[in-house]
Parts: structure tokens; C-alpha cells; sequence
């Protein structure tokens, strides 16, 4: 399998829709139909942290992703986040979270990794967490996290 890339974005828009778009736009993800993924973590790939995505394949196909979104009306703050833990190259979990406080989005990933943990038998050797985070003053604004997974597919 190829790369799983974790990429992100923030942004705003005129509507909350339009702020979400303009985060996927951010984060490299916003020309394909991104598809949810349960949250393990298949042995083998590398997880990069990537920030923006590169071209992962032609407009209007199937991506798939594990995504934390979330969207703040103005005057709100809104965060977005995914953290990981993987056994030294085999499978692993990710956890993701969205609220309104960045330090209890993060406390709260750290929760969920923990007891996912304890759900299963394997060897974790490393973990890592990224949150994104805006407070719009004026419009709606968004922020996504989303890890990747390898290229995009054609959805028909």
C-alpha cells in the first residue's frame, strides 16, 4: 500500500458549507469525493505528515480518508483533530475529534488512543497527535485534519 498522508486545512466562507470547502481547498482534498474510513491503520504504509496533499488522481473520483471536521459560525473558535498509534510497521489506530477548545480536542484524542490500546493486542511503539484550530470574527470558518489513504479511485 502506499503513503497515508495527514493533511489540514482552516478557512472561512461566506456560509458554513463554503468555509468546510475552502478548508478541504487548504488542505489539497477539495476536488474529490472523500469516502470515511473506520479508524485501524493497515500494516505497511507510511503515515507522513503532509500538511497539503499532492495530486492524488483526477477531479470527481473516490478518496478514501479518516477526517475530523469541524465548522464555527462567526465569533465562535472550532477545532479539528486526529492523532494516531501504530505498532512498529504493522497496524495501528487512528481517533478523531472536533470541538471547540484545541487543548481538550488534543486531551481527548490521547483518551481515545489510550483505550483503543487496551482493545487490542498489539505492540504500540509510537503516537502522535495534530490539531488545527480558528476563531472567525466575521464569517464562518472551518478546519479539517484528514489522513489520506494512497490514491484517489474512480468512483464509477
Amino acid at each position: 500500500m502506499s503513503t497515508i498522508r495527514v493533511v489540514w486545512g482552516t478557512a472561512s466562507g461566506p456560509t458554513a458549507l463554503a468555509s468546510y470547502d475552502a478548508a478541504l481547498a487548504e488542505a489539497g482534498v477539495h476536488n474529490y469525493n472523500l469516502v470515511t474510513l473506520s479508524s485501524v491503520i493497515p500494516a505497511g504504509p507510511d503515515i507522513e505528515l503532509a500538511g497539503t496533499a499532492p495530486d492524488l488522481g483526477p477531479p470527481g473520483e473516490a478518496l478514501e480518508v479518516v477526517q475530523s471536521a469541524a465548522t464555527a459560525a462567526p465569533g465562535e473558535r472550532v477545532a479539528a483533530g486526529i492523532g494516531w498509534a501504530r505498532s512498529e510497521d504493522g497496524p495501528g489506530i487512528f481517533y478523531e475529534v472536533d470541538g471547540t477548545d484545541p487543548d481538550a480536542v488534543r486531551e481527548e484524542i490521547r483518551e481515545g488512543l489510550a483505550a483503543g490500546r487496551e482493545l487490542r493486542d498489539w505492540e504500540f511503539t509510537e503516537e502522535t497527535v495534530h490539531v488545527e484550530s480558528v476563531a472567525p470574527e466575521t464569517t464562518h470558518a472551518s478546519a479539517v485534519v484528514i489522513a489520506t489513504y494512497g490514491e484517489s479511485r474512480p468512483v464509477v
